[in-house]
């Protein structure tokens, strides 16, 4: 197997486990109400601390990245996550499994950016966009397997067992990333930012709060919706089973999995702020259409789960575009700073929803989305002037 291929291989297990454990709740969600008594705040609050202390380790993440690559950065944090998966598994109390859910978001926080730092140095620049939305695509497959398979496989096993058997699996993939992938190619040094103020020089640009904004908004409600409250609001307003709202889920997921396919070859070939701008209009209309019509047939809510997730799916532009405008030393905190806004975005949106449904129900929640997806398209409207 070539170098370049056996390094994107063995990533992509580690990031099929990150899109597999952040997506688990949304299927299991009416299990953990029924087996600890969570309320839908708490329920909210616990699945998005897996996003907050994702968002917290990418802030030293990218210049740990930058320094000393993946290769031990990544795995010794999935080791976190591995006994973040053995306290969920085990947890008597919602205390216990939000710090399981936490240490499980610090495992998986270099899952992506490790990754794309790797693939910033193993592949060529202008195919930069094409691999890391295929990588992202087939990580996705994770969150298919998060969906129908973990409800039948829930059924055997129970919730608990399934993580605690997800333990032992991510060890596994975290002793496999030591031993098989490497920082660079054979001959090229890991660059170095001779910037001491690098960090500063990302978080000043206009460019990048447009970028990081939609991603707040896109990115972080998409995850939001898929991993806790699109199963949460078939289970509440459509009065689904575990098996329906699987279904439902593993159409959303397979919808983001061509998106995550197809957002770098078209932008690729069209621009990538035009395709990600149209990606974000389509999104905000399913969005807004949900919001004012709970009560349509299944197939056409079938069809507007799938849209959010296919145009969810290009989340991924905002690290591309992060990647094309800052330098090659500055890879690894563009990446992660444009990340920690997205995942910062799960968590409070994932938070908020889980706040504004108890007390107003969904049709707020999703109109407030909505306005936060308007306001992120217009404030990223001049990027399309960039030609990028």
């Amino acid at each position: 197997m070539p170098a370049a291929l056996r390094v994107f291989v063995v990533l992509l297990l580690a990031y099929f486990l990150s899109y597999f454990f952040r997506s688990a709740n949304a299927v299991i969600s009416a299990d953990l109400q029924r087996d600890l008594g969570l309320s839908p705040a708490q329920l909210g609050l616990m699945t998005s601390l897996f996003y907050l202390a994702f968002a917290l380790v990418n802030l030293p993440l990218g210049s740990l990245l930058d320094r000393y690559g993946p290769r031990f950065v990544h795995p010794a944090l999935m080791l976190v996550g591995a006994a973040g998966a053995f306290l969920f598994a085990n947890a008597q109390s919602f205390e216990v499994l939000s710090l399981g859910r936490a240490l499980l978001g610090v495992g998986f926080a270099g899952a992506l950016m490790g990754a794309l730092k790797a693939f910033s140095l193993w592949f060529p620049p202008h195919r930069y966009a094409t691999i890391s939305s295929v990588y992202v695509a087939l990580g996705g497959l994770g969150a298919i397997a998060a969906a129908t398979p973990l409800a039948v496989l829930k059924e055997a096993l129970g919730w608990r067992g399934v993580f605690s058997w997800g333990t032992l699996v991510i060890v596994a993939v975290a002793v496999l990333v030591v031993l098989l992938v490497r920082n660079t190619p054979p001959g090229v040094a890991l660059p170095r930012s001779s910037a001491a103020g690098g960090s500063a020089t990302v978080w000043r640009s206009p460019a990048f709060w447009r970028i990081a904004w939609l991603n707040f908004v896109l990115g972080g409600g998409f995850l939001a919706w898929q991993t806790l409250w699109g199963g949460a609001y078939l289970y509440r307003v459509r009065g689904l089973d575990s098996l329906e709202v699987g279904n439902f889920l593993f159409v959303f997921s397979l919808a983001a999995i061509f998106g995550f396919f197809s957002c770098g070859l078209l932008a690729d070939r069209l621009g990538l702020s035009r395709v990600y701008m149209g990606a974000s209009l389509v999104l905000a209309l399913a969005v807004g259409t949900l919001a004012l019509w709970s009560t349509m047939p299944d197939g056409l809510l079938y069809i507007t789960y799938a849209l959010i997730g296919f145009c969810g799916g290009f989340n991924i532009l905002s690290l591309a575009q992060a990647r094309l405008i800052f330098p090659p030393e500055l890879t690894g905190r563009a990446t992660t700073a444009v990340n920690f806004m997205g995942f910062i975005g799960v968590f409070l949106l994932q938070l908020g929803m889980g706040v504004v449904v108890q007390a107003s129900g969904y049709p707020l929640a999703l109109a407030i989305w909505f306005g936060l997806l308007v306001s992120a398209v217009v404030l990223y409207a001049p990027m399309l002037k960039t030609g990028s």
